[in-house]
């Protein structure tokens, strides 16, 4: 009989059908009307101030979750940061940049973070380049993991995938790479990967790369006083030259907004713009006239999205 079973699942094999088959049409994950009816409704906005987790890397920083923290009373966070860390590494352990990156008060192992069921809300960020996070780090598995793990702690608690961006010189453009990566990667390769396993429930996005696309044509179009070149909003090195991934204070605080607006569902329209980064020094501040328009954008993007589980 074993043998009779060896020789059938091999023919399957050769004629395409069977676990051959299966592997080459990829991970189970969400149709679209299945990830769509995730989000037929929105979540209800929080009644005070939250405890938030974040899972991730430099995207993330210190001084954002800082900012975070003085726009709203009673809003505190830890956190768990490594170099370009995936979701796959923190799960194994395998954190480059752990003992450099986690010297502050804030930082908590999310694992023990998580059973502790202490959290409101969990914020995860997978690395960049997402196209690699996919092929080589599970990502879609990695995912479902750390939602899992956080319901597990905290049955009621919000599961946030936090949409990042690439590297400014990204040959393909780093517009048409945000515009793009929205489905191809982060809901198609991630979400729905993770969504469609047991016990993970619904994961709701904060839409970071599209806050700052919708900024930068902004800016670039002239609709930003004082703000006219994407090279405005991210660092630069000792020598004064562009980093082409990480963000000065100005982005820094354009994400931190974003992040308000989808955990509170609230218009960040009239927030203070004068904050301190995480070494309690003052953060630079936006131009004075960008901030209102700048504000009221960012709330466009975030209830433009199903998604975030904001009403539009």
């Amino acid at each position: 009989m074993k043998r009779r079973n060896f020789i059938w699942a091999g023919a399957l094999l050769a004629a395409g059908t069977g676990f051959g088959l299966w592997r080459a049409r990829g991970p189970r994950k969400l149709d679209d009307a299945a990830f769509a009816a995730r989000y037929d409704r929105s979540l209800a906005p929080p009644e005070g101030g939250m405890s938030v987790y974040h899972l991730g890397h430099s995207l993330v920083g210190r001084d954002m979750p800082v900012m975070l923290d003085q726009l709203v009373a009673g809003h505190s966070h830890a956190s768990q940061l490594g170099w370009g860390a995936s979701l796959n590494q923190h799960r194994k352990g395998d954190v480059p940049g752990l003992a450099e990156e986690n010297t502050h008060a804030s930082h908590r192992a999310p694992t023990e973070a998580l059973a502790s069921g202490d959290y409101d809300a969990v914020v995860l960020t997978e690395m960049v380049e997402i196209r690699d996070a996919i092929r080589y780090h599970d990502s879609g598995q990695a995912l479902a993991h750390w939602a899992r793990t956080a319901r597990e702690g905290n049955p009621d608690v919000r599961v946030y995938l936090y949409e990042t961006w690439h590297r400014l010189d990204d040959p393909e453009g780093w517009l048409a790479r945000v515009d793009g990566d929205l489905t191809a990667a982060w809901e198609d390769a991630l979400m729905r990967v993770a969504m469609a396993q047991k016990g993970v429930g619904t994961i709701h996005l904060i839409p970071g790369g599209q806050v700052l696309a919708a900024v930068i044509r902004a800016m670039e179009g002239g609709k930003l006083p004082g703000l006219t070149r994407r090279t405005e909003l991210f660092a630069r090195d000792a020598a004064g030259g562009v980093d082409p991934i990480h963000l000065n204070d100005l982005g820094a605080y354009i994400i931190a907004i974003t992040h308000f607006a989808t955990l509170y569902h609230q218009s960040p329209e009239g927030l203070p713009w004068a904050l301190l980064r995480a070494d309690g020094q003052p953060a630079v501040p936006l131009p004075d006239a960008a901030v209102i328009p700048l504000q009221r954008l960012v709330w466009q993007v975030v209830s433009r999205y199903a998604s975030t589980g904001v009403a539009g």
